[in-house]
């Protein structure tokens, strides 16, 4: 079993910057990947970001060059740094980690993003 914990969610004015944080715990392969995932409300859950075992990452369109996702290999964390943020960003953010050879995805309980003045 794997646990993610999410933080970093809030309350931030257009243009604001939040730095989201997932720590993974469990059993933990060597070799995984994770992620970055949103849900707004009456909408589906889209990806964010992703970060593989290589380092490789890859981005939403809609966040390329405001969102940076890093992760921390010592702690089992990953991080999203997300810059001029707008409404369009609010959403109920996710983290999730793949591994294994079925690619089993966990998911962490989620943390809030609004982002208004």
């Amino acid at each position: 079993q794997v646990q993610l914990v999410e933080s970093g969610g809030g309350l931030v004015q257009p243009g604001g910057s939040l730095r989201l944080s997932c720590a993974a715990s469990g059993s933990i392969f060597r070799l995984y990947s994770m992620g970055w995932y949103r849900q707004a409300p009456g909408k589906q859950r889209d990806v964010v970001a992703t970060l593989t075992t290589t380092g490789g990452t890859e981005y939403a369109d809609s966040v390329k060059g405001r969102f940076t996702i890093s992760r921390d290999n010592a702690k089992n964390t990953v991080y999203l740094q997300m810059s001029s943020l707008n409404p369009e960003d609010t959403a109920v953010y996710y983290c999730n980690l793949v591994q294994g050879i079925a690619r089993y995805t966990y998911w962490g309980q989620g943390t809030q993003v609004t982002v208004s003045s």
